[in-house]
């Protein structure tokens, strides 16, 4: 229970990485507030499971593409539960595959804007707290795409999970020596995941999974593991880091 009576805000927490990481960290011991946009029967099992490890959980709505609700959503967490603890940004979506010579600037800018505005709006919303308490993590949900551009028609979510792993670094810089921590993920080949469901074709993701040096796909789990190391005390040292969680695809 390395996490008694921390509060955790996860955004996209409706399924996949983000149900994941909420989990890990309720059987850490964290309290979960659960964010969704459009997954509310989602969001509303994740919350239900949450509460089955013991912990506590509240559902919160909101399009993080907007600052607005950004700040609306870290408000009513902090309405609801008092503080935020640990904040982890994962919410985004590919959204559509688009060649660049088809893609549209709205198109474009909503990308971007999911992927890359939403961490920024709801990390400047939630930063004042834990400043002023001395104590805080951050975690960005980026992807292999940030370093090897992605797969076809998916150049807008690469650049916006390319800058997702600068803005971590340039947050870490102004925070860490005010007791926020900042730190990223960048997934791989993950299995299970309505992303691949919905972008990726059966034989693409097959042919995909046999390039990974381990064999297979990741799992959320694994993934949700990782970020919860980064939440707790056993990471107390790392800011600025992004680990990259790709069963070996990628080698730094």
């Amino acid at each position: 229970m390395e996490l008694k009576d921390a509060v955790a805000l996860v955004t996209g927490a409706g399924g996949g990485i983000g149900q994941a990481a909420a989990l890990e960290l309720a059987r850490r011991g964290a309290d979960i507030a659960v964010h969704y946009h459009r997954n509310e029967s989602g969001a509303s099992e994740t919350a239900r499971l949450v509460e089955s490890l013991g912990a506590k959980a509240a559902v919160f709505r909101g399009d993080l593409s907007r600052l607005d609700h950004g700040r609306a959503l870290v408000a009513s967490v902090l309405e609801r539960f008092g503080h935020i603890d640990i904040l982890v940004n994962n919410a985004g979506d590919l959204v559509e595959r688009k060649p660049l010579l088809e893609m549209t600037e709205a198109l474009w800018k909503q990308v971007l804007d999911l992927n890359l505005s939403s961490a920024f709006y709801v990390t400047q919303a939630a930063a004042a707290g834990m400043i002023e308490r001395k104590r805080g993590v951050v975690v960005n949900v980026s992807s292999l795409a940030a370093h090897n551009g992605g797969g076809p028609g998916a150049l807008a979510y690469a650049a916006a999970k390319g800058g997702l792993v600068s803005l971590t670094k340039a947050m870490a810089k102004e925070l860490a020596g005010k007791g926020v921590r900042v730190n990223c993920v960048a997934p791989g080949l993950i299995g299970q995941t309505s992303f691949h469901d919905r972008y990726t074709a059966r034989d693409a993701f097959a042919a995909a999974e046999k390039t990974v040096p381990m064999g297979r796909a990741g799992t959320p789990e694994e993934v949700g593991r990782v970020i919860a190391f980064l939440c707790g005390p056993d990471s107390a040292y790392l800011a600025g880091e992004t680990i990259e969680i790709n069963g070996g695809m990628l080698m730094r």
